[in-house]
């Protein structure tokens, strides 16, 4: 089998727990390079626990995962950050920091996350910038942009690592229907690109819009949809 072909995520016989109470159980699951895959179901029904689970906010009590090639059953707390190299996560709620420029912002990451060539440092964010759409808001302050600008900048800000897997978890959530379209046309073509993309969302518009694989928590379980 080739490296191409191996899963970014691959989930054994897992069950995940929040505050002591089951939320999901057996769950078998891959997802391979550059799949965009959806997941969905009612709030509670576990979708945000299992994303945490994958990005070791919550821990791994039974089964395996495996992400991005770190084993999480085996995974120390002291290797979290280099996993999470490997993930590009976003969340609904913007979480910039509002203190400093989108450069500013852009260029904590990239030092938290071991950068120090400063001219490698600001070619990447000039990149990602690009990439999102905003090559010329670098000096612009969170507040001066709009709700859509302000989750391409998230996008962005998890694309400077260039990981294997973007995680997204109700991207779109805090935004009109039309931003909530482009937002998932950038994220579409972020996936075209060759990432991985894994994105809970409550929007089912998406799914007859933009087709992909859909995993869905329900009753404890998740089943994969047919869409």
């Amino acid at each position: 089998m080739s490296y191409t072909a191996l899963p970014v995520i691959s989930v054994s016989n897992v069950t995940i727990l929040q505050e002591n109470n089951v939320v999901l159980r057996d769950l078998n699951f891959e997802i391979k390079k550059s799949e965009f895959v959806y997941l969905i179901g009612k709030t509670g029904s576990g979708k945000s626990s299992l994303l945490k689970t994958l990005y070791a906010d919550l821990p791994l009590l039974t089964g395996e995962i495996e992400v991005a090639g770190f084993n999480l059953r085996k995974l120390k707390k002291s290797k979290v950050p280099y996993l999470r190299r490997k993930i590009g996560i976003i969340f609904q709620d913007f979480q910039l920091l509002t203190d400093r420029n989108i450069n500013d912002n852009l260029l904590f990451v990239l030092k938290a996350t071991g950068w120090n060539n400063k001219a490698k440092i600001k070619q990447r964010i000039t990149e990602v910038l690009i990439q999102v759409g905003l090559g010329s808001v670098g000096n612009k302050y969170p507040h001066q942009l709009s709700g859509g600008e302000q989750q391409r900048i998230c996008v962005a800000r998890a694309l400077l690592n260039e990981p294997q897997v973007m995680i997204a978890d109700e991207p779109t959530g805090n935004l009109d229907p039309e931003v909530a379209d482009e937002i998932m046309r950038l994220f579409i073509d972020i996936n075209r690109s060759g990432m991985t993309v894994l994105m809970a969302t409550h929007n089912h518009d998406f799914l007859q819009k933009f087709p992909a694989r859909v995993l869905k928590c329900e009753k404890g379980e998740l089943k994969e949809v047919k869409n």
